[in-house]
C-alpha cells in the first residue's frame, strides 16, 4: 500500500495536469457532500425583488428571474449531478463486469448472445437510447440513473469480456487451476482482480459522459424537474435570458458543467499512468 502511493505521488509530482484534475474531482466531492452547509442563501428561495441581478458582492454568480442565488443553486446541484453520475456507473460497471467476466471466461453460445446483445445497443445513439428509456418509464431521479446506467453497460461488458478472453489461458490462471481452484474461483480471485485497472479508468471517463448526460435530460426536460438544483435545469431556464443580456444566468451552471467533465477525464487519463507498470519504471 505505501509503494502503490509513493508510485501515485510520484506520478502526480510527474504529471501538473493530473494533480490539477484529482485536485478539481477532491473539490467536487467536497461541494457534494458539505454543500448544503455551504451555500450562502437557500437554493430554492425566490425573491421577485432580486430577479435577474448582476454578480455582485452580495451575490457572486448574481440571481435567477426567480431571485434565487446562482452560486447557491450550483453549489448545491453539485451534489444530486454528482450522485446520479456515481450511481449510474456504479450500477453500469458491477453488472457489465460480471455477465462480461463470464462471457469470456466461458465463451460458446452464451458469449455469442452476450456480443450480440451489446451490438444492439451499441447501435444506437446513446443520448438517444437515454432519451427513449426515461421517456417510457418517467421523469424521476432514478430512472436517469437507469437509463444512464443501461446505455454504458456495454463498454464494461466489452472490455472486460475481451480482458478475460485474452487472460483466460494465461500461466498463472492454468497453475491456480492445477493447484485445485474452481471456475469461480478462478473467475473472482483471479481473473477480475487483474482485469480491473483498464475498467476503473472507464469508470472515471464514463462519470464525465454519465454528468452530461444527465444535465442534457434534464435541459430538454425529460430529467431531474424544477425547482431542484440541477446544472441542465439551470441552463435550460437561463436559455432565455442569454438575448437580453443576463449572461451569468447560463454562464455558471455551464462552467460547473464544463469543470466536472474536464477534470474526471483527465483523471482517466491520470489513472491509466498511474496503473499502467511501464511507466512506474
Amino acid at each position: 500500500m505505501k509503494q502503490t502511493l509513493r508510485d501515485a505521488w510520484y506520478l502526480l509530482r510527474q504529471n501538473p495536469v493530473t494533480l490539477l484534475s484529482g485536485a478539481g474531482v477532491l473539490l467536487l466531492l467536497v461541494l457534494a457532500v458539505f454543500g448544503p452547509w455551504l451555500t450562502p442563501y437557500d437554493p430554492l428561495k425566490t425573491d421577485a425583488y432580486a430577479s435577474l441581478q448582476a454578480p455582485s458582492m452580495a451575490h457572486w454568480f448574481g440571481t435567477d428571474q426567480f431571485g434565487r442565488d446562482i452560486l447557491s443553486r450550483v453549489i448545491a446541484a453539485t451534489r444530486l449531478d454528482i450522485a446520479i453520475s456515481v450511481s449510474a456507473v456504479l450500477m453500469s460497471a458491477v453488472v457489465g463486469v460480471l455477465i462480461g467476466a463470464v462471457a469470456g471466461y466461458t465463451g460458446g453460445w452464451f458469449d455469442r448472445i452476450i456480443g450480440r446483445f451489446t451490438d444492439v445497443l451499441m447501435a444506437f445513439p446513446l443520448f438517444v437510447l437515454a432519451m427513449g428509456l426515461v421517456a417510457a418509464l418517467g421523469n424521476s431521479v432514478q430512472n436517469v440513473v437507469l437509463a444512464t446506467a443501461i446505455v454504458n453497460v456495454p463498454f464494461y461488458l466489452r472490455l472486460m469480456r475481451a480482458e478475460v478472453n485474452v487472460r483466460r489461458d494465461a500461466g498463472f490462471i492454468e497453475a491456480a487451476r492445477i493447484s485445485g481452484n474452481g471456475h469461480a474461483s478462478l473467475l473472482f480471485r483471479q481473473l477480475i482482480p487483474n482485469c480491473m485497472p483498464p475498467i476503473t479508468i472507464q469508470m472515471s471517463l464514463n462519470l464525465g459522459w454519465a454528468i452530461l448526460n444527465a444535465a442534457g435530460l434534464s435541459y430538454i426536460g425529460l430529467g431531474v424537474q424544477a425547482p431542484t438544483p440541477e446544472w441542465g435545469i439551470m441552463v435550460a431556464d437561463g436559455a432565455s435570458s442569454m438575448m437580453s443580456g443576463e449572461w451569468w444566468v447560463v454562464v455558471y451552471p455551464g462552467l460547473a458543467l464544463m469543470f466536472s467533465v474536464f477534470c474526471f477525464n483527465l483523471l482517466g487519463d491520470g489513472l491509466r499512468d498511474m496503473l499502467d507498470p511501464k511507466r512506474r519504471t
